[in-house]
């Protein structure tokens, strides 16, 4: 698990993300697997892709799940760098053997329609592309939900504890049909 801040259990105590929830389901399902969460808060895609060959060599993951972008996004990088980074750490996990899951992002309105569009389009383009499994959003149910207010920390940006048993059940799913 290569991610960010929403990976990181940032704001949150140790075991309450959805990564360490991750662990406990695949433990509750007798899922003979172990979960190495490399998500560094603040990470952005180029930071991912400077990290992933070492992590690659060191663990040698079955699966590797891609949880970057976000940063990227919020530092008004490039979408064409952001694309290229996450490109280069999909090719580098396939090449290894692993399955790749993606785990996409949206950024809020106020970052322009357009924007959006093509930051969201970026994470599904390079599943199809690359042919790897994709959670086009993993805040759904959270960012987008009836009480989005409350499933943040005060920066808006952080689920608080409540949001990733949610985030889990998007996760599941795609996880389930890598193992």
């Amino acid at each position: 698990m290569v991610g960010d801040s929403l990976s990181a259990e940032y704001g949150l105590q140790r075991g309450q993300g959805w990564v360490a929830l991750l662990q406990a389901r695949l433990e509750q399902e007798k899922v003979p697997a172990r979960v190495i969460n490399a998500s560094i808060s603040g990470d952005t895609t180029s930071g991912g892709r400077s990290r992933l060959p070492a992590l690659l060599a060191q663990h040698k993951p079955t699966q590797v799940l891609i949880e970057l972008g976000g940063n990227d996004a919020l530092r008004g990088l490039p979408l064409a760098m952001s694309q290229d980074n996450l490109q280069a750490m999909v090719r580098a996990a396939k090449a290894t053997g692993a399955k790749v899951l993606l785990l996409g992002m949206q950024v809020p309105p106020n970052y322009g329609q357009a924007y959006a569009k093509q930051f969201a389009g970026m994470f599904s383009a390079l599943a199809q592309a690359n042919q790897v499994a994709l959670v086009p959003f993993l805040l759904k149910g959270i960012a987008d939900g009836p009480d989005a207010l409350k499933m943040f920390q005060a920066d808006r940006i952080h689920p608080v504890a409540a949001a990733h048993p949610t985030i889990l059940r998007t996760v599941w799913p795609a996880v389930k049909k890598l193992l």
